[in-house]
């Protein structure tokens, strides 16, 4: 069971270079003890444009079975991958994507804070692992998705 208190965050577009990244979406998704709901706040790139729009901030009900038992399975994914090291050095797994949880149990992300830059990694994630953070960004977009 995830705990009750969680906040975690999928950002698409974290490779960079010589300059930092263009992130084209940013989804953070909170749960504080006191409110029985996912706090959902995305921001978007659209196409062609230079910076993040906010969409509408939406809310989903934590207790939802559907969100209840994807939750669950986020956290439990997270807990078994590994990080790129040193942090920030590549993404390792190659879906311009880094996901940060953050829990009284667990504290984990990719990509560092301000995305790759360049470098490799000494720890490089199985094709098992690679599958498994697949599944874990289509958790955070399913989650979003199903907000209102």
């Amino acid at each position: 069971m995830p705990p009750q208190e969680y906040s975690f965050r999928l950002q698409k577009g974290i490779v960079g270079g010589f300059a930092p990244p263009t992130p084209d979406h940013i989804h953070t998704v909170t749960k504080a003890a006191s409110n029985p709901s996912l706090l959902i706040a995305s921001a978007v790139r659209p196409s062609g444009t230079p910076a993040l729009q906010d969409a509408a901030p939406k809310s989903l009900a934590a207790d939802h079975a559907d969100a209840s038992a994807l939750v669950e399975e986020l956290h439990s994914i997270l807990k078994e991958l590994p990080t790129e090291q040193p942090p920030g050095s590549e993404d390792i797994y190659g879906l311009n994507t880094s996901i940060a949880w953050g829990s009284e149990d667990l504290e984990w992300y990719n990509g560092g804070p301000q995305g790759c830059g360049g470098g490799t990694s000494e720890v490089q994630p199985t094709e098992e692992q690679k599958a498994k953070f697949r599944r874990a960004v289509e958790i955070v977009n399913e989650l979003v998705e199903k907000g209102v």
